[in-house]
C-alpha cells in the first residue's frame, strides 16, 4: 500500500512539513474552493500539485499529489435537474486537466444532500480525547423537532422517536443550533454549507425520486464519465454512504456489497471502481469488510482505513482508534495485501494500492489545534503507525500470514 495523508490545502492546520515528518509518502486533496459543478482548470490544479511539493522554507517536500479526493457530483446531476448536463460536461472537462498533470485516481460519492453525517464532530471520551459520533436519538430529534420535516417520526422506531422528544424537551437553544451545524456540515474541507432552509429545499427535490430511479441516475453519470476517465487512464472510485443507511427519508445505493456489485456490473470497467472505506461500510454490522476486500478487491482503487464502534441496537457509532473497532483490521489488511500480491502477479501497473489512515481521534495537542474534525494531527499519525505496524508484520517474510 502507498500510505497517504488527506491536505485540504494551505489553510490545513495540518502542513505540508508535518505530512512529511508523519511518514506518509503521497497526498490526497482537492480544490474545496471551487464550486460544485465547475470546472477545475489547469491553472487551479498546478498550484496544488506546486503545494504539495513544497516545504514551508521552499524546499522539495518529496510528495506528491497521488489521489484527488473528492471531485464533487453536484446534486443537479444526482436528481438530473437544472444545470446537470452541464456539470456532467464540466466533469469531464475537469477529469481531462486532472490526468493532463498526472492525476489518475478520483475518488468521490453519489450521496444526496449530506456528503456525510454526524450530530456530535468533538464526543468526549474516557481517555479525555476525542472523536467524531452519529447518535441516532440526536439525529432524530434533529430530523423530527429541529428539520421539522414532514413524514419524519415514522422512519424511526417509537422507541427512538419518543426518546428524541425527551432529548430535544432538554436542550436549550444553543444546543439545537449546535446540533443542526453539526448535521449540515457538508463535504471535509468544502467552503459550502447548508442552512436548515437549503436542506429542506433538496429535500423537496428528492421527494418523488426512489432508490431505483437515483441508482439509474448514478449509472447514466457513469455511462458519461467513465468511458472519458477509460481512455485518460484514470480510475474513478466511489466512496459508500456515510452512515451507511437512509438518512431524511432519501435513498442510500452505495451502502453495502451488493450496492457495489450492481454499480460496477452496470457499468463494467477498470476505470469504475470503489474506494473501500472501512469506517462508514464498518458501521453496519452486515458489511463484511475482509469478504468485501476478497470479493472485490479487483476493482478496490483506494482505501480508507479507520474503524467505527457501533454503540447501540437503534444505530449510533463513533470514530474509534483503527485498530479497536467493530472492523477487524488485521484480517482486512491481510485480505488487501494479497490482493495486491494478485496484482503484481499478473503484471498490473496499479498493484499498490493508496492507503490513507481516515479520521482519527484528538489527543494530545490535537485538542487544542481545533483542525478540521475528523482529521487531527496527531490522532492520524498514530492511526498510521498502528496500520503500518500491522502491514509490516503481514508482509513480512517471516510471518507470512497474508498468504
Amino acid at each position: 500500500m502507498k500510505q497517504t495523508w488527506r491536505w485540504f490545502g494551505p489553510h490545513d492546520l495540518t502542513s505540508i512539513d508535518d505530512i512529511t515528518q508523519a511518514g506518509a509518502s503521497g497526498v490526497v486533496s482537492a480544490l474545496h474552493h471551487v464550486p460544485t459543478g465547475d470546472i477545475w482548470t489547469p491553472e487551479d490544479i498546478a498550484r496544488r500539485h506546486k503545494e504539495i511539493a513544497t516545504r514551508k522554507d521552499g524546499s522539495a517536500s518529496g510528495l506528491t499529489w497521488d489521489v484527488v479526493e473528492s471531485l464533487p457530483v453536484s446534486e443537479d446531476v444526482k436528481k438530473q435537474r437544472g444545470d446537470w448536463r452541464a456539470h456532467i460536461e464540466n466533469y469531464k472537462v475537469s477529469l481531462k486537466n486532472l490526468a493532463d498533470s498526472g492525476i489518475e485516481i478520483v475518488c468521490y460519492n453519489f450521496m444526496p444532500v449530506l456528503d456525510w453525517t454526524r450530530t456530535d464532530l468533538r464526543w468526549q471520551l474516557a481517555n479525555g480525547g476525542s472523536c467524531m459520533r452519529f447518535d441516532m436519538i440526536d439525529f432524530a430529534a434533529f430530523d423530527i423537532h429541529i428539520l421539522e420535516r414532514p413524514g419524519a417520526p415514522a422512519d424511526f422506531t417509537n422507541a427512538v422517536a419518543d426518546e428524541a422528544a425527551e432529548r430535544f424537551g432538554r436542550m436549550d437553544d444553543e444546543t439545537r443550533k449546535h446540533l443542526a451545524r453539526n448535521v449540515t456540515m457538508g463535504l471535509p474541507g468544502s467552503t459550502e454549507s447548508l442552512s436548515l432552509d437549503d436542506v429542506r429545499e433538496h429535500l423537496a427535490g428528492y421527494g418523488a425520486i426512489s432508490p431505483e430511479q437515483l441508482r439509474q441516475h448514478f449509472i447514466d453519470f457513469l455511462e458519461e464519465v467513465v468511458p472519458v476517465a477509460a481512455e485518460l487512464g484514470m480510475r474513478l472510485c466511489c466512496h459508500p454512504d456515510d452512515p451507511p443507511f437512509s438518512l431524511l427519508g432519501l435513498p442510500r445505493v452505495m451502502s453495502t456489497e451488493s450496492d457495489y456489485r450492481l454499480i460496477l456490473e452496470a457499468v463494467d470497467s477498470p476505470a469504475n471502481g470503489m474506494t473501500l472505506c472501512s469506517g462508514s461500510l464498518g458501521a453496519r454490522a452486515d458489511n463484511d469488510l475482509p469478504g468485501m476486500m476478497e470479493r472485490l478487491g479487483d476493482k478496490v482503487h483506494f482505501l480508507h482505513l479507520r474503524n467505527t464502534l457501533r454503540d447501540d441496537a437503534a444505530g449510533s457509532f463513533h470514530e474509534s482508534e483503527h485498530l479497536g473497532g467493530d472492523t477487524d483490521m488485521v484480517a482486512l489488511i491481510a485480505a488487501i495485501v494479497r490482493e495486491e500480491r494478485r496484482r503484481k502477479e499478473a503484471g498490473r501497473t496499479d498493484h499498490q494500492i493508496p492507503m490513507r489512515p481516515d479520521h482519527g481521534q484528538d489527543i494530545l495537542d490535537d485538542l487544542k489545534r481545533r483542525a478540521q474534525p475528523g482529521y487531527p494531527t496527531i490522532g492520524r499519525m498514530k492511526g498510521l503507525a498502528e496500520l503500518r505496524g500491522v502491514i509490516t508484520a503481514l508482509e513480512h517474510p517471516i510471518t507470512g500470514l497474508a498468504r
